[in-house]
């Protein structure tokens, strides 16, 4: 059997493939949004200059039918119309055959604001200055809040009656730019009587949905084209982008294109959620963890978007990879004026493993600890009971997979070394470990309620098999993986199968490409729907078959109590970062990287080792790189790849990666997800070999030079001895 699909890839690699920017359109118009200029006003009025003739303008009156983006929870309007909730608000789309032109007609635009105080930060937002953002009629301590859960395990009092010791700290996270290869862009047209969207994204059939509540029909269609990178910043907001458009397509019958510049990409696009930890916890004479009490606050920006989903999985993965007997985590997600927050790689899973394996390595230190054997005390295990309540599935291989790093990475003998050195060198070395891991699928039962995956497969009469999902390839390998699955599963040559174009038209609601969930659900599907094929194959005959989505007899949920499988299936990885500070500059330098992971078994080596590598140093740079501030008026201060650094090939030396192989039962090949999980602990443990460098504790990521030196030159220390805003973190101000 033929293990190579020459043509995968093929088209990118050559710099042949069609992206957005790239496709000609006859007759093609030019598309410019017009935006708020400030982050919280009522619109009074809006002046229009004259217009050429060619040149339109659309806005809120010209929605044929509802004016919505229909994004879980309609909230955020295609058009704002009577007020603005972010500076950067879509009040208006421009549409003409010049974008010079269109630039200029936009100088000419008046907006009459009554602007109103904005709340930037989640602080800012429970004092309700100048009334609610959002809830405005809710009781007071319901205003301004998007969502809030609650969930308990064991009894909090009892166990913090049993401490000896009582650990308090916050820990913050800011923002992070996703910084894609290609921005946002979409063109829109009029084709057998149909709206058509083509664009960058990962979700079509969100985009479908959103385009037929824009429009009030369900005649339109959408097409994903070859996108480059998406890392979540192209599920959510693709919509606003679609949304507009599709109104001027309906309208004027006539292609359109529409794609954001760099600057307006960083500028307006969704952004990963900022989050405030507080941590309370008791731990026994013994030194075993015996209560812990989080309180999580989530900067959901203007409007709801996919916050709440994040805010489940902040809340259901707030004790990591440990077993905490006695635990209270209540999450809320807070409407502020900022850029809606959105989905990023990993979507919550490496704030709160930051906040987490931050926490308890402040603890280990405090009581003179090592800090990965303090955690490794608190694994869970095959008996244990997750944060949820749920019993584990599978077997766990964290103590195989924590022997094998500590090995391979000599751990422990630097962590002592490091502990010896001379703290007035120039050079400052350090080494840091974090655990983690990462659900897979959505959060709770929405596979089974919401999403309801369907999958196709469909043979000709030459025996070449189609896959027909709507799952994407935004870069991480599925247009190989998927048919790898299928080829071995139906033992025909891989060049016998092939990934269909993503399009409404064609492919069934397989569900979004998102929480890895890619393989572990939509895979698994694709097996089974394989099976099919074998059991009823007839030689040079059209066949199709069809696999529907249902879940595991284990996997059960109870979303009003939040108890149950949190997930269908786990994932998990450990870290190690190993550095040398310069002592006068604050400037880190990476020497050593490790990582190992239990992704179930690996469909494909390569394709894995590609995600390994782009998660932890994308983990990297929002770990020690990615400033993302604030200015007073709300207005992102880094709007471009000078001001917006991210880490290069040259940053980083070579990963050490391995994985232990321990097969999912209902994964396709006994596969689990990776490709977010890779995301997760890089930047807690950059942050902890930071810590060991420097001997002073952090509790804000990222941890620049500027942080470094003010740590080591400051004056202050303890355990809770910079705020956010001392380490020189304005990002939420």
């Amino acid at each position: 059997m033929d293990r190579v699909n020459i043509p995968f890839k093929w088209q990118e690699a050559t710099g042949r493939s069609q992206f957005i920017s790239d496709r000609h359109f006859d007759n093609l118009l030019e598309a410019k949004l017009f935006r708020s200029t400030c982050a919280r006003a009522k619109i009074l009025n809006i002046t229009l200059p004259k217009l050429p003739s060619g040149y339109f303008v659309f806005g809120a009156k010209d929605v044929p039918g509802r004016n919505e983006l229909p994004i879980v929870l309609s909230d955020w309007p295609v058009f704002a119309s009577s007020e603005v909730r972010y500076l950067g608000e879509v009040i208006l789309l421009l549409v003409g055959p010049d974008l010079k032109e269109l630039d200029r007609l936009a100088k000419l635009i008046h907006v009459e604001y009554q602007q109103l105080t904005p709340a930037f930060t989640p602080q800012d937002s429970k004092q309700l200055i100048q009334g609610a953002i959002h809830n405005q009629d809710a009781i007071d301590d319901l205003k301004n809040v998007f969502d809030r859960h609650k969930l308990n395990k064991g009894d909090l009092a009892a166990g913090f009656s049993q401490a000896e010791h009582i650990f308090e700290e916050s820990i913050s996270t800011g923002y992070q730019e996703h910084m894609y290869l290609e921005t946002q862009g979409m063109v829109g047209y009029h084709k057998d009587g149909k709206v058509v969207i083509e664009g960058s994204m990962q979700c079509p059939w969100y985009v479908h949905h959103c385009i037929s509540t824009v429009l009030g029909s369900e005649d339109v269609r959408v097409i994903q084209t070859p996108t480059g990178g998406a890392f979540g910043g192209k599920e959510d907001y693709p919509d606003v982008l679609a949304g507009a458009l599709c109104v001027a397509v309906q309208r004027l019958k006539q292609p359109i294109r529409l794609v954001l510049s760099r600057n307006e990409d960083i500028a307006f696009t969704t952004k990963r959620h900022p989050i405030n930890f507080h941590y309370r916890t008791g731990v026994d004479s013994q030194g075993k963890i015996v209560a812990m009490d989080v309180k999580v606050d989530i900067n959901a920006g203007a409007y709801l978007s996919l916050s709440g989903i994040v805010l489940q999985r902040a809340i259901t993965t707030c004790t990591n990879v440990y077993d905490i007997p006695n635990a209270t985590v209540e999450a809320t997600a807070w409407a502020t004026n900022t850029v809606p927050s959105g989905a990023f790689r990993g979507f919550g899973s490496p704030q709160t493993c930051f906040g987490i394996e931050t926490h308890l390595n402040h603890i280990a230190n405090k009581l003179g600890l090592d800090a990965a054997e303090f955690k490794r005390a608190h694994l869970l295990t095959t008996k244990s009971k997750t944060l949820t309540g749920a019993d584990i599935f599978g077997d766990l291989v964290l103590e195989k997979m924590y022997a094998e790093i500590c090995e391979s990475s000599d751990y422990h003998a630097k962590v002592q070394a490091y502990r010896q050195q001379d703290r007035g060198a120039n050079k400052l070395s350090g080494i840091g470990m974090a655990l983690f891991q990462h659900g897979c699928g959505f959060a709770g039962d929405l596979e089974d309620t919401l999403v309801k995956a369907v999958v196709r497969l469909v043979k000709d009469d030459n025996d070449e098999i189609e896959i027909q999902v709507s799952n994407t390839d935004i870069g991480q390998g599925l247009s190989l993986t998927f048919c790898k699955i299928v080829a071995d599963t139906l033992k025909r040559p891989l060049s016998s199968v092939r990934l269909a174009a993503v399009d409404t038209q064609h492919v069934p609601d397989s569900g979004p490409t998102v929480a890895s969930r890619s393989i572990v659900i939509v895979g698994y599907l694709l097996e089974k729907a394989a099976e099919k094929l074998t059991d009823i194959w007839l030689g040079c005959t059209a066949q199709s078959v069809e696999q529907r989505y249902s879940k595991p007899d284990y996997h059960q949920w109870d979303q009003q109590a939040f108890k149950g499988n949190a997930y269908q299936a786990t994932s998990y990885g450990i870290n190690v970062v190993e550095l040398e500070v310069d002592s006068a500059t604050g400037v880190s330098e990476i020497t050593g990287l490790w990582a190992i992971y239990d992704v179930g078994h690996v469909i494909d080596e390569a394709v894995f080792k590609g995600q390994i590598d782009g998660g932890f140093v994308q983990a990297l740079g929002y770990g020690g790189l990615e400033v993302m501030t604030l200015d007073s008026e709300g207005r992102f201060q880094q709007t471009n790849m000078a001001d917006y650094v991210i880490p290069t090939a040259l940053d980083v030396p070579k990963i050490h990666s391995s994985v232990v192989d321990n097969p999912y039962q209902y994964g396709p090949q006994g596969a689990k997800g990776g490709g977010e999980l890779t995301h997760n602990g890089g930047a807690a443990a950059y942050c902890a070999a930071i810590e060991c460098a420097i001997n002073h504790p952090i509790n804000a990521i990222p941890v620049t030079p500027e942080v470094v030196c003010s740590l080591l030159y400051g004056k202050k220390s303890g355990l809770e001895s910079m705020t956010q805003e001392e380490q020189g973190h304005e990002n939420q101000l």
